[in-house]
C-alpha cells in the first residue's frame, strides 16, 4: 500500500506496471509536439502525470474517512512486521547454513587432517619398517661375518691343538724311553747294589733271623705252657658254670664282628675319642636293630675335626649320608622347601638310613625371633623342623656349628647330645704334627717316586718342638703345615728339606695364626659393640 503515500516519499518514480496511461500513449505517439526524436534524454519529469497523486490523495482521504482505516493500518504494519520477520528468518536459515557450511568445512579440515596424518604414519611405518630391515640385514650380515671369524678362529685353534698334541706325544714318547732307559739304570744299579748290600750283610740278616725264629719258638712254647696250665686247672669248673660260658661265647662273637675303628686318622683327646667312639659304636648297633637315632650337634673351632669325624661316623655305622651346608640353603630361594622335602623323602625309602650332616649350620638354623632372615629362608627353616619334630628310626641328624648360640630355640631342643670339639692340648697336637710330617715328608722322601729328600737330623725332637710352638693350632692348621713342608721341598733347588726350612714354614704359620687371632678379637669386639648398640636402640 506504498503507493497510497506517493511511493517512497521524495522519490518522484511511480511503481513499475502503474504509469499514467497518457504518458504511455505520449511514448507510443513519439512524445511531445516537436515529433519523434526531439524528447530530451535528461527530463525524466517531461512525461509525469499528477493525475495518480490526485487519485491517491482521494483514496487516502477516503480511507482516513472510512471506519477500518486504522485497522487497515494495523494490518499493513503487520504485513510489515511478517515482512520482517520472514527475512530475519531467512537471515538465521542463513546464518544456520553458513554455521553447517563451516562445521562441515570444519569436518572436512579434520577429515583430510586425520587422513593426512594416517598417510604419515604409514609412511613412518614403512620408513621404519624399512630401517628395520637394513638393521637386521646388517645384524645378520655381522653375525655372517663373526660366525666365519669363530670359524675361522677355532680352525686355527684346532690346528694349534693338533700341532701340540703331535709336540705332546712326541715329548711323551722321548720321554717314555728317556723314563725306560733309567729305570733299567736304576733297576740295574738297585740290584747291583742290594746284592752288594746281601752279599756284605749276609751274616748278620742270617743272625736276625735265627734270633727271631728263636724268640718266636720260645714265646710259643710259653704259651703252650701257661695254656695248658690254665686249660688243665679250671675246665671243669668254667664248663660247670653256665653263665661263665655265656658271658664268654657272647663276647668272642662281637670281637669277630667288631666293625672298623671309627676314630681311623682323627686324633682327639682322650675323653673326647672315647665318647665320640661310644656315639659311633651306639649308632651302628643302632641302625642293625632298627632302634631310635640320637640327633647330635658338634660345636668348637674350626679345624677340630668336626667335619672329618661325621664322615668317618657315617662310613663306620653303614648308612648312606648327605652334607650339605648352611651357605647352600640361602641361595635357594623358594626351591628350598622342596629340596628340603626331598631330602627327607629320600631319608624314608632309604634301606640303609639316612646320616644328614649340616655343617656351618648356624648359617641355616638362626633364631626366627631376633635374626633378620628372608621369607624364603624362614619357609625352609620351617620344613626342617616340620620334618624333624620326632626322633626317626630312618635318618639322623648330625649338626657342626663354630656358633652354637646362634640357632634357633626349636633347633636345640631336637638336638639329643652336645659334642664340644676343643683345640688340641701337647699331646694331641704332637701326634697331628708326627702324623702329617710321617704323611706329607717321611712317606714321600722314603718311598722314593717322589722329588723329596730328607736331611737328617732328630725327626722325633724335632716334632715334639713343633708340637710345642703351634699352640692354639687347630688340626687343619697343623695338616696344612705338612703340605708347606712339603711345596718347601719341591721349590728347593735339590728337593732336600732341611730343618731351618721346616723352621722356616712354622715361623709362618705361628704367624699367621697370631694375624688371625687378632683380627678375630677385632671382629668379636664389633660384633659385641652392634649388639649393644641394638639393645640401646631397642630400648629407645
Amino acid at each position: 500500500m506504498s503507493w497510497l503515500f506517493g511511493w517512497r516519499k521524495g522519490s518522484g518514480t511511480p511503481p513499475a506496471g502503474e504509469e499514467h496511461p497518457g504518458a504511455a500513449a505520449d511514448e507510443g505517439s513519439g512524445g511531445a509536439p516537436g515529433g519523434q526524436g526531439d524528447k530530451k534524454p535528461g527530463d525524466k519529469w517531461s512525461n509525469f502525470d499528477p493525475t495518480g497523486l490526485e487519485r491517491a490523495a482521494r483514496a487516502a482521504r477516503e480511507l482516513d474517512k472510512s471506519r477500518h482505516a486504522k485497522e487497515a493500518l494495523d494490518l499493513a504494519r503487520m504485513q510489515e512486521q511478517t515482512v520482517q520477520l520472514e527475512h530475519q528468518s531467512k537471515v538465521k536459515e542463513y546464518e544456520a547454513a553458513l554455521e553447517q557450511l563451516k562445521g562441515e568445512q570444519i569436518q572436512l579440515q579434520g577429515e583430510e587432517r586425520r587422513k593426512t596424518l594416517a598417510e604419515e604414519t604409514k609412511q613412518n611405518q614403512a620408513r621404519a619398517q624399512y630401517q628395520d630391515k637394513l638393521a637386521r640385514q646388517r645384524y645378520d650380515d655381522q653375525l655372517r661375518q663373526q660366525q666365519f671369524l669363530n670359524e675361522e678362529n677355532l680352525r686355527k685353534q684346532e690346528e694349534s691343538v693338533l700341532k701340540q698334541e703331535a709336540m705332546r706325544k712326541a715329548t711323551i714318547e722321548h720321554e717314555m724311553d728317556l723314563r725306560h732307559k733309567n729305570d733299567l739304570l736304576r733297576v740295574e744299579a738297585e740290584a747291583k747294589a742290594r746284592a752288594q748290600v746281601e752279599r756284605e750283610n749276609a751274616d748278620l740278616i742270617r743272625e736276625q733271623i735265627r734270633l727271631k725264629a728263636a724268640e718266636h719258638r720260645q714265646t710259643v712254647l710259653e704259651s703252650i705252657k701257661t695254656a695248658g696250665a690254665v686249660f688243665g686247672e679250671g675246665f671243669k669248673a668254667f664248663v660247670s658254670d653256665w653263665d661263665k660260658l655265656t658271658a664268654t661265647v657272647t663276647p668272642s662273637k662281637r670281637v669277630r664282628s667288631r666293625p672298623q675303628d671309627a676314630l681311623e686318622g682323627v686324633v682327639l683327646s682322650a675323653a673326647l675319642e672315647e665318647r665320640v667312639r661310644d656315639i659311633a659304636i651306639a649308632t651302628r648297633n643302632t641302625r642293625q636293630n632298627r632302634g631310635l637315632y640320637r640327633n647330635i650337634l658338634m660345636y668348637g673351632p674350626p679345624g677340630t675335626g668336626k667335619t672329618l669325624f661325621a664322615k668317618k661316623l657315617a662310613l663306620h655305622s653303614g648308612m648312606d649320608y648327605a652334607i650339605m651346608t648352611g651357605g647352600d640353603v640361602a641361595p635357594m630361594g623358594r626351591d628350598g622347601v622342596t629340596a628340603m622335602h626331598k631330602v627327607f623323602d629320600w631319608a624314608n625309602t632309604s634301606r640303609r638310613g639316612l646320616l644328614l650332616f649340616v655343617d656351618e649350620a648356624d648359617a641355616f638354623l638362626r633364631k626366627r625371633a631376633t635374626e633378620k632372615i628372608s621369607e624364603d629362608l624362614r619357609a625352609t627353616l620351617n620344613a626342617f623342623l616340620y620334618r624333624t619334630g620326632e626322633q626317626s628310626n630312618k635318618f639322623m641328624l648330625v649338626l657342626a656349628s663354630n656358633q652354637p648360640e646362634q640357632f634357633d630355640w626349636a633347633i636345640n631342643d631336637r638336638i639329643d647330645e652336645i659334642v664340644n670339639f676343643a683345640l688340641p692340648g701337647l699331646e694331641e697336637r704332637e701326634r697331628l704334627v708326627r702324623l702329617y710330617f710321617d704323611k706329607f715328608v717321611l712317606g714321600p722322601a722314603t718311598a722314593g717316586r717322589q722329588r723329596l729328600k730328607l736331611a737328617q737330623f732328630d725327626y722325633g725332637l724335632k716334632c715334639s718342638d713343633i708340637a710345642k710352638r703351634a699352640d692354639g693350632m687347630s688340626g687343619r692348621e697343623i695338616s696344612k703345615l705338612g703340605v708347606a713342608w712339603q711345596a718347601a721341598a719341591y721349590s728347593s733347588e735339590d728337593g732336600v728339606l732341611t730343618e731351618a726350612m721346616i723352621d722356616s714354614r712354622v715361623d709362618d704359620a705361628v704367624k699367621q695364626h697370631a694375624q688371625k687371632m687378632d683380627w678375630l678379637l677385632v671382629d668379636t669386639d664389633m660384633g659385641v659393640a652392634s649388639k649393644a648398640a641394638e639393645e640401646v636402640n631397642t630400648d629407645i
